[in-house]
């Protein structure tokens, strides 16, 4: 069974950064594509960003330019690194273990979610 687990969130001031990391265990990491998702409250969640695992990559407009994602199949980890953050970016952070849709899209696996964790971004 595939278990992922978050960690790296906190209280930051805007403009800070933060380094999401993401562990998959439980299965063969490399063969996965990962997604980033946050949930602010009252909202849906969102993806954040992809990446294949080839390492190809994709954001939504909001963070290009701010977060970076990347893998290191070597540890079964996932990073979010995210520059300039803004109040906006306060959510809870969710990482899925999914794969391509048939457009390269990333498709979530609904057994494949972490636990989440915090983030909050206010002076």
């Amino acid at each position: 069974q595939v278990q992922v687990v978050e960690s790296g969130g906190g209280l930051v001031q805007p403009g800070g950064s933060l380094r999401l990391s993401c562990v998959v265990s439980g299965s063969i990491f490399s063969v996965y594509a990962m997604g980033w998702y946050r949930q602010a409250p009252g909202k849906h969640r969102e993806l954040v960003a992809s990446i294949t695992h080839r390492g190809q990559t994709d954001y939504t407009d909001s963070v290009k330019g701010r977060f970076t994602i990347s893998r290191d199949n070597a540890k079964n980890t996932v990073y979010l690194q995210m520059d300039s953050l803004k109040p906006e970016d306060t959510a809870d952070y969710y990482c899925n273990a999914g794969q391509l849709g048939h457009v390269g899209e990333f498709v979530p696996s609904p057994d494949n979610w972490g636990q989440g964790t915090q983030v909050t971004v206010s002076s």
